[in-house]
């Protein structure tokens, strides 16, 4: 009895990876936005000279979750690009250009703002306590917000399409 192996591809495989790892990212990324920093801001943590160490922590880790999950949807929609019909790849052309500036996004994120806002707040002297928090830093302030509501509309973008695509993308080839 002879085995023959069919490779079939599945574009809603891809489409579901897509759509959970941005849900994954967008909903983490509220949650960070609206719920623990507002919560750390409300108690107090901003004060204490300790908060420099604990938020380059919280958002270091954050940010690489972030650079894995910018990673997964743009191979994702790469991958749809590639393989869909004509139809569809014109749209995902675009989507996946946009999830190129999510990706660039996280990477301004991990390797340019936090860093620098860590560099800003970090308290040096021993014998003193925060005094003031830096000129500089709400201008980063400013600058992680603007690209923070950038990112949002972009995820919610992709998000959108792909749910509205979903069922749409039961080709198999």
């Amino acid at each position: 009895m002879a085995t023959v192996s069919k490779l079939e591809y599945h574009p809603t495989r891809w489409l579901t990876l897509v759509l959970g790892t941005l849900a994954f990212w967008m909903a983490g990324s509220l949650i960070l936005d609206f719920v623990i920093m507002p919560t750390m801001y409300v108690s107090g943590m901003m004060e204490d000279t300790g908060f420099t160490s604990t938020g380059t922590l919280i958002f270091s880790v954050f940010n690489r979750v972030e650079l894995v999950c910018a990673a997964v949807g743009l191979t994702g929609l790469i991958a749809l690009a590639m393989n869909l019909p004509e139809k569809f790849s014109n749209r995902l052309r675009t989507l996946t250009g946009l999830s190129f500036f999510l990706l660039a996004i996280t990477m301004i994120y991990t390797y340019i703002l936090t860093p620098q806002m860590s560099a800003l707040g970090i308290n040096l002297n021993l014998f003193n306590g925060l005094t003031a928090i830096p000129d500089g830093m709400n201008q980063l302030h400013w600058g992680y917000f603007t690209l923070e509501l950038i990112k949002l509309s972009l995820l919610g973008t992709i998000l959108g399409w792909c749910y509205r695509n979903h069922s749409k993308l039961d080709i198999t080839f």
